[in-house]
């Protein structure tokens, strides 16, 4: 595995490419898969954490070693009280029936995001989560939750100016100085980016991470999303050709 957060090699020609290492969803849809059955929106990100479990399952099997899921963003605090209620009850549930599970099976937990503001029970469990999956490495699960790519960014620089102030950083604001304060720091950049439910933008997630991963759009709401999604975006991915810049030769 390559160092964290480093930029791929252009893929040259000769077999098909790397399986993606770090496959980063935004998960999209929920409310929409409910309204068109007459159902809640709290139905919907129900059946939404199912398909969490799916495809956490799906991407160990598979070969991805890295997956970063877009849970709650910063944004989201304008929805409707309840459903913010909801979503932090729902991230409480899966983490308090599937933490012994993942941990039992070597799975990671990083839950990125702003920690501030975050409901105590909430703030402890998502501690109480990384510090007990903190050892182990054969599969790396990132929650981007309270989570919002410019707030990163700025919550980065701010580290960085207290740093120097502080003496324990001198150096020039560099790329990798910056990638040292954000939250994904310890991870490799997406190679895959997927987002349901047919919209076409990223919506502030892993806004700098994001550069030269590839962009995958898809028509299925996140609920219906399973092992034959992922499998079918694997195979769009291989599909690309990865220039990062450089001339292949041989391409046209």
């Amino acid at each position: 595995m390559g160092r964290a957060g480093a930029t791929p090699e252009p893929t040259h020609g000769g077999g098909e490419p790397p399986a993606p290492q770090h496959v980063a969803i935004i998960m999209d849809g929920n409310g929409r898969w409910a309204k068109a059955r007459g159902l809640p929106r709290t139905a919907g990100h129900e059946r939404g954490v199912e398909a969490l479990r799916r495809t956490v399952e799906a991407a160990g099997d598979l070969g991805i070693r890295y997956l970063t899921v877009f849970s709650f963003s910063t944004e989201n605090w304008r929805r409707p009280a309840a459903e913010v209620n909801t979503l932090f009850g729902l991230l409480k549930a899966y983490v308090q029936r599937d933490l012994q599970r993942l941990k039992n099976e070597g799975v990671r937990i990083r839950v990125i995001g702003q920690r501030e503001g975050l409901p105590p029970d909430i703030a402890d469990l998502v501690n109480r989560a990384e510090s007990e999956t903190v050892g182990n490495t054969k599969f790396h699960l990132s929650i981007a939750f309270n989570y919002g790519s410019r707030n990163e960014i700025l919550r980065a620089a701010e580290a960085y100016a207290k740093a120097l102030n502080d003496g324990t950083e001198n150096g020039p604001l560099t790329e990798e100085a910056v990638k040292s304060f954000l939250d994904t720091k310890d991870l490799p950049d997406p190679d895959l980016l997927i987002r349901t439910s047919g919209e076409y933008r990223i919506s502030n997630f892993l806004l700098w991470q994001a550069a030269y991963a590839e962009l995958l759009f898809m028509d299925v709401l996140w609920p219906d999303f399973g092992r034959t999604q992922l499998e079918g975006a694997i195979a769009k991915f291989h599909e690309r050709e990865r220039r990062f810049g450089a001339v292949i030769p041989g391409a046209s």
